[in-house]
């Protein structure tokens, strides 16, 4: 018999270490490696960016001449500590990154963009700058620039974790030169967007873009009386969260982002009562950060209301945040196919 909680009704508690103990490869990338990558032969960047990520792996770890102050006073270095794939969607850049992170010895981070500056935000920029710089790398997923601040934030974090030594590793879709152009004014951030590209070493990973073939179609949503019974017996023996949308919307905002994946730590289904618009973009942008924490558990979604494609308003997916909402889109209607057709969300 399935077991029935409720996420509206749980206030995750977590301590620093359970805190960072989450910084990893999500599920879909817990035992990948460079041997499991398999480099289209079309496409020579990517084996190219195997060597060049199996030789940086090699040297975390290892003291590097110089130092990003002494870069600024002019001494030269003679490796950087950072290296950035940029690509499109569908190309492995997580998985690079994560057999990246599974390669490089000694204590390291995983999590995205978003991830790290929720962190920020949980225990203070200073008391992070102070723990991660006790790792030996840091993988930064899914660089992101929607927001000035963050920008800056993420920028004067990885300047000191780059002068204490710490490797660095992001992905993007973006190059690092490039970032913030068609949503804020790049000229206003030149300086901060300069002084990140300069920390990586940046290769192109090729391949076809996944961002020209459209979000894939929404399951018809089901009717509100029976999501409960037909989530019980499609997963008889799985652990079912039951919630309103409106409530889980509203229970978000008493929950901080960098606790989100502890609570899903308990769910294996998602079942929601009427899936409605979202319109405060606050409110979405945090919804934003659950689907992506769903999406790294594979948590399948039973849900009745409207489509996930008509979970953020057109100005939303036309907007500044445009990315975030179409990804996030994507992923929760992969989860809801999973959920109530079966099939597998990829």
């Amino acid at each position: 018999m399935a077991t029935i909680t409720h996420l509206s009704e749980t206030i995750p508690q977590l301590s620093i270490d359970e805190l960072l103990a989450g910084f990893h490869p999500s599920y879909r990338f817990g035992e990948v490696s460079f041997n499991t990558y398999r480099p289209d032969p079309n496409q020579p960047s990517q084996t190219e960016a195997v060597h060049k990520l199996t030789s940086f792996a090699e040297s975390v770890g290892k003291s590097s001449s110089g130092s990003f102050l002494g870069k600024l006073f002019g001494k030269k270095k003679a490796t950087k500590n950072g290296i950035y794939l940029d690509g499109g969607f569908g190309v492995g850049k997580t998985h690079l990154l994560a057999s990246l992170w599974h390669a490089a010895p000694g204590r390291k981070a995983f999590g995205t963009f978003v991830e790290y500056t929720n962190l920020v935000g949980a225990l203070s920029f200073r008391q992070t700058v102070d723990v991660l710089s006790q790792y030996s790398l840091v993988c930064i997923d899914e660089f992101e620039l929607d927001d000035p601040g963050d920008t800056v934030l993420m920028s004067r974090l990885m300047r000191e974790l780059s002068d204490a030594g710490v490797k660095l590793a992001a992905t993007s879709n973006t190059l690092p030169g490039a970032l913030g152009e068609g949503r804020f004014a790049a000229v206003d951030f030149q300086r901060e967007i300069k002084t990140l590209s300069e920390q990586f070493d940046v290769h192109r990973v090729e391949g076809e873009d996944f961002r020209h073939r459209g979000l894939p179609e929404a399951p018809q949503p089901l009717e509100d009386s029976a999501i409960e019974s037909f989530a019980a017996e499609r997963y008889p023996d799985k652990t079912l969260a039951v919630d309103n949308f409106a409530d889980l919307v509203a229970h978000l905002s008493k929950v901080h982002p960098s606790r989100y994946r502890q609570l899903l730590s308990e769910t294996d289904v998602l079942v929601l009562h009427n899936v409605d618009t979202i319109t405060d973009q606050a409110i979405a942008l945090r919804f934003v950060v659950l689907a992506d924490r769903l999406y790294d558990k594979d948590v399948p979604i039973v849900a009745s209301g409207k489509p996930f494609s008509e979970l953020f308003t057109p100005e939303m997916m036309a907007g500044g945040y445009q990315k975030k909402y179409f990804r996030a889109v994507s992923r929760l209607t992969a989860l809801a196919r999973e959920g109530q057709i079966g099939e597998a969300a990829l």
